[in-house]
């Protein structure tokens, strides 16, 4: 690819993640949507709060994970999104960069707070997201830097960007400059809940403006309206460039310009958590396509880097994922 200053830059929500172990009787209670994404105000945001077991506060954001993976096998990576300048927007900005992370978007002031994800794990590892957006609904397209986009092998923009206005708009400006500066752009449709509320424009996104998509397998079928994976693979084909369908233990099929490939699940010992799993795969697999891998090996290093964070609690890496590559991944291919 041509020079750049970034292998991936990400847009997305910039959220402080609170993750506590739950069950299933308390989602039923609360009437939580298992294993969905839930966007809630302020209000229902503290109820939820005040109600919540022990917990641990943990930076994330889909789009945030994703680069802070891209860093940590090694790749270079940019974050946009939106915090207030607070407590937890100070812990956003420390963590994306103490992770290697370049990360400049202005801090809000005076408005809504740093957003939060309330996230119950459940004992099956399923994890029920109730997002308060808070200051991400203030991302405009002023906070994206042209720069950094037209220096970027990929930019990476997160489905839940969708939902506020004024995002969706930064998203589409960022989509733009990319592919003005001859980069390619990549979407992850990030919850089959979001696709559901925008469904006819993200397949407009998928078959005009987008060169790589990341999915999951209840995504990928709502996408289409299907009932199979088959189905939704087929639909898929020759929409995109590139697209990179994740099927959680039964691993992930890629596919681009009639190559089919199918990339086996890594195991881990015990999965504790699945938060983040989606988020890692696409950062493992970016930084294969951006490193010159084949799409195969791409989407192995997808694959070691998902089963990382799922063997723990919190949506990034507690290793340096470069330090699990196999020997005839560790290398950019020239």
């Amino acid at each position: 690819m041509a020079d750049s200053r970034f292998d991936v830059a990400t847009i997305g929500n910039a959220i402080v993640d609170i993750i506590t172990k739950s069950d299933d009787k308390f989602l039923q209670d609360q009437e939580l949507i298992k294993g969905a994404m839930t966007l809630i105000d302020a209000g229902r945001a503290s109820s939820l709060y005040r109600k919540m077991g022990p917990a641990i506060e943990a930076s994330g954001g889909s789009a945030a994970n994703t680069a802070a993976g891209v860093a940590s096998l090694g790749g270079r990576a940019a974050f946009i999104g939106k915090v207030a300048e607070d407590q937890f927007g100070g812990v956003f900005r420390h963590d994306i960069r103490a992770a290697g992370v370049a990360y400049d978007t202005p801090q809000e002031t005076g408005g809504p707070p740093t957003a939060r994800s309330l996230i119950f794990v459940t004992p099956d590892a399923q994890r029920t997201m109730q997002t308060y957006l808070g200051a991400c609904l203030n991302l405009t397209p002023a906070d994206v830097d042209p720069d950094t986009i037209k220096g970027s092998k990929v930019v990476y923009l997160e489905g839940y960007l969708w939902d506020p206005p004024q995002a969706k708009e930064a998203f589409l400006q960022a989509a733009r400059i990319a592919h003005g500066a001859d980069r390619k752009v990549a979407l992850t449709l990030s919850d089959s809940f979001c696709v559901e509320r925008h469904r006819a424009s993200f397949r407009d996104l998928v078959e005009h403006h987008i060169d790589i998509l990341i999915a999951n397998e209840a995504e990928i079928c709502s996408l289409w309206q299907v009932d199979s994976f088959d189905a939704a693979l087929q639909a898929t084909r020759g929409k995109c460039e590139v697209a990179a369908l994740t099927r959680s233990e039964k691993g992930a099929v890629i596919f681009a310009d009639g190559e089919v490939h199918v990339v086996d699940a890594v195991k881990v010992e015990k999965v504790v958590d699945t938060t983040g799993a989606g988020d890692l795969f696409a950062a493992g697999f970016l930084h294969g396509y951006t490193a010159g891998y084949n799409l195969f090996d791409a989407g192995r290093i997808g694959a070691i880097a998902a089963a990382e964070v799922i063997s723990h609690i919190g949506p990034r890496p507690q290793t340096r994922l470069a330090d699990l590559l196999p020997a005839d991944l560790r290398s950019p291919v020239r």
